[in-house]
């Protein structure tokens, strides 16, 4: 099958890639499930379907499902301030000059972020492996990294004032601590109970276990010279926050049922997860017309290297997800939603022809190419076999 074929060149290409984990559907089912490789290099456990993955950023369209579940039910206003919910966020300031040794000249934002700028990726945080001044923070040990899943690196200073522009960031760990103020819960407590249950999702965590973690995919360093190192490397087992933006474990076809949620209009096998006019609203653009999704610049590359979906194609974002406003060259139509995460793990849901996928590996940097462009080819494969 050509799908097989493009998991088995992404594995024994070059640069190749360990193992990988890729899945088609449409409205009612998996069309396509495949692995190849093996989880681990050096070991000789083969990837599987059921392989649990870090997943890193595809977390984020979760968290936001969450918030979207608490705007229907008319507790969470998007334009009100954040900080009615969670009133940490109302102490951050922005930061108007950092010197060469990371000591920050801080002022008050001159507008209160809102839920709705922290979904869209407007809201002024940002990442340090994506952004100078963060990354300079971090360096100068005043930032602990976002992996640590720690308050401190929840609550850092804002780059710019709310809804200037779109930078991507930690915006949807906050929408995690709107969530999370509004019911009394933890976000863990709230996937749980309102969106995996419905959906039949059984292994998706924050808090790794023994069970989960002996299905776990290693994660890989992709070196200078193109080779593969294997590396020690897991997020907080108890984290202290439930960062809702990169912290949960899951294995794709899990994943597979909440793409399928939104293909069917908010309904799930055990009962519906949002309303059908709740989606239609949440999947149109939100961003602001005067604003684009921008490329990711790679400021530390042994985290991230230049990347951007599409070079040259406008790309907008609605509630959850990044939308291609253009044709892709993979045959994904305008108006689709999608995006990615760390570890090159990438998704789309193409609501118009009922179809979704996802890709699945454990590589540093994010845009690694044997991944990134196995992915691709996935995609593409996928769409030849839908029009051919």
């Amino acid at each position: 099958m050509a799908l097989d074929a493009v998991l088995q060149r992404t594995v024994d290409g070059e640069p190749k890639v360990p193992g990988v984990v890729a899945m088609l559907t449409d409205r009612q089912a998996n069309l396509y499930a495949g692995a190849a490789g093996v989880r681990r290099l050096g070991q000789p456990a083969p990837m599987t379907e059921d392989t649990t993955f870090a997943i890193f950023s595809t977390t984020k369209a979760i968290t936001a499902t969450a918030a979207l579940q608490l705007v229907e039910d008319g507790r969470l206003d998007l334009d009100a301030p954040a900080m009615r919910y969670a009133p940490a966020i109302g102490r951050l300031q922005v930061i108007e000059h950092l010197d060469e040794q990371g000591n920050a000249r801080l002022r008050p934002p001159r507008r209160q972020v809102t839920t709705r700028q922290l979904l869209t990726h407007t809201g002024g945080f940002g990442y340090d492996f994506f952004n100078e001044h963060y990354r300079r923070l971090a360096e100068a040990g005043k930032q602990p990294s976002v992996i640590t899943a720690s308050r401190a690196a929840l609550e850092t200073p804002l780059l710019f004032d709310p809804g200037e522009r779109w930078e991507y960031g930690t915006n949807i760990d906050w929408v995690g601590q709107v969530v999370e103020g509004i019911t009394g819960r933890r976000l863990g407590e709230v996937f749980q109970a309102r969106i995996f249950e419905p959906l039949g999702i059984e292994d998706m965590t924050f808090e790794i276990d023994d069970r989960i973690r002996a299905r776990v995919a290693g994660m890989h360093a992709r070196l200078p010279d193109g080779s593969l190192q294997a590396m020690d490397f897991e997020l907080p087992a108890r984290p202290e926050v439930h960062f809702g933006g990169h912290g949960l474990y899951g294995s794709v076809g899990d994943y597979m049922k909440f793409i399928r949620m939104w293909l069917n209009d908010g309904d799930g096998p055990h009962g519906r997860v949002l309303r059908a006019d709740t989606v239609e609203m949440a999947c149109r653009r939100h961003l602001d017309p005067a604003l684009s999704v921008t490329p990711l610049p790679g400021v530390i590359k042994t985290l991230s290297n230049d990347a951007e979906f599409f070079p040259g194609q406008p790309k907008s974002w609605s509630l959850p997800f990044m939308v291609n406003e253009e044709r892709a060259p993979t045959g994904r139509p305008a108006g689709a939603q999608g995006w990615a995460g760390l570890a090159n793990l990438f998704y789309w849901i193409d609501r118009q022809n009922g179809l979704g996928g996802f890709w699945a590996t454990q590589i540093l940097p994010f845009g690694d190419p044997g991944s990134f462009g196995g992915y691709l080819a996935f995609e593409t494969a996928c769409y030849e076999a839908l029009t051919g």
